[in-house]
């Protein structure tokens, strides 16, 4: 599987590291922006969208909503799709403990990506851990954390063989993480491919994958989890499927790198990497404008509070959580100019339309991004359906 880096003497490596940089201060910039009880509510959102991008590639449809639902443990009755808010509510469960930097340091040893497997597969119905091995028609289990023990082919590509699987991952473990910041942003992408060349398990290993650099860049770019690469991967997805396809094939000629796989293909694929990490960045800064978040929320909750729906003055609470971040309860009353007791009745709405949310009963309020109000409040974030 070499290369597994960027090399030094690479034609492509200045460019990299100047799209790495750019996606470093443009992640610093975009979080420094937000008031922390906003952001707080946009990771929380970004968990589901997160969940859902990476669900849309390997073909399992399930809507944010729906996602929402199962996280309130409101199931469909229909198996299959209850099968999938429970596959959705794996991931956001498992992206939350990465969000508590709970793989901080162990992204990339084979410990973290077998915990990473094992949690995640821990916490899915049996259904969707049987599978029928292609070419013997065989039942399989996949066993959470465990390493494959049949040959599989992915596509035209056919990973190592299980005996050889422990030994490429150590390699794996030996390169990544020896690596300084600005190698570790360009290895979420050359790391990305290379696990995924490896499949490791019998199945999930996108996901694995893609929570594996997720938590990469969480960690180096301190993202606070307030921006996705799965929706970007996600909306280029055939791109994305062609350059990891690309980067499986041997070198193309005694010019591209000196390893057993291509070079000019893992520069490729780590440059359309960076700029879809770039672009999602700037579709979250755009979409969480202050002026024009502010107008879209506040837009709503006149067209609430018109339709009796939420109670009067119920904007100027919105408001003053969306400048301050985090609201105490006591300034509440003060602030909408009614006793404490209508104070409280107009809290109490807000936090059964899901827009509001503390801790206790008596913890200062913050933001919530509700999904089935994204349309409404971050138009482009989720399908409309």
């Amino acid at each position: 599987m070499e290369p597994l880096l960027i090399a030094a003497d690479s034609p492509h490596r200045m460019e990299l590291i100047d799209l790495g940089l750019d996606l470093a201060q443009r992640a610093a910039s975009f979080r420094q922006a937000l008031p922390e009880g906003v952001m707080t509510a946009l990771a929380d959102l970004v968990r589901s969208m997160n969940c859902y991008y990476s669900n849309l590639i390997e073909g399992h449809d399930t809507h944010p909503v729906d996602i929402e639902r199962a996280l309130q443990n409101d199931y469909s009755a229909i198996p299959e799709k209850r099968n999938l808010q429970l596959e959705a509510k794996a991931h956001i469960i498992v992206q939350q403990w990465i969000d508590n930097g709970r793989l901080d340091g162990r992204a990339f040893t084979v410990a973290g990506i077998r915990e990473l497997h094992k949690r995640f597969c821990e916490l899915l119905p049996e259904e969707l851990l049987s599978l029928t091995h292609e070419n013997n028609h065989k039942k399989i289990t996949v066993i959470p954390g465990e390493y494959r023990r049949c040959d599989v082919k992915v596509d035209r590509h056919i990973p190592v063989s299980p005996g050889a699987v422990p030994r490429f991952m150590d390699r794996f473990e030996q390169v990544y993480t020896s690596l300084g910041k600005t190698d570790m942003i360009l290895a979420a992408a050359t790391a990305h491919h290379r696990l995924a060349w490896i499949h490791p398990f019998m199945d999930d290993n996108g996901r694995v994958v893609r929570l594996m650099s997720y938590a990469v860049l969480r960690e180096t770019l301190d993202t606070g989890g307030i921006w996705s690469i799965a929706r970007g991967l996600a909306r280029h997805v055939d791109e994305y499927r062609r350059h990891l396809a690309a980067c499986d094939l041997p070198r193309r000629n005694d010019l591209d790198g000196c390893g057993h796989l291509s070079a000019e293909a893992l520069a490729e694929f780590t440059k359309f990497f960076l700029q879809v990490c770039i672009d999602q960045v700037k579709f979250m800064e755009h979409l969480l404008q202050p002026d024009r978040l502010r107008s879209r929320i506040l837009l709503w909750v006149e067209e609430e509070i018109r339709m009796e729906q939420l109670p009067a003055k119920a904007d100027r609470v919105l408001e003053a959580v969306l400048y301050r971040g985090i609201l105490p309860r006591a300034d509440i009353a003060d602030l909408v100019g009614t006793s404490a007791r209508q104070a409280r009745r107009i809290v109490a709405a807000l936090i059964e339309r899901g827009v509001l949310k503390a801790a206790t009963t008596r913890a200062p309020l913050y933001l919530m991004f509700p999904a089935k109000l994204a349309s409404r409040w971050m138009p482009g974030l989720f399908p409309e359906v």
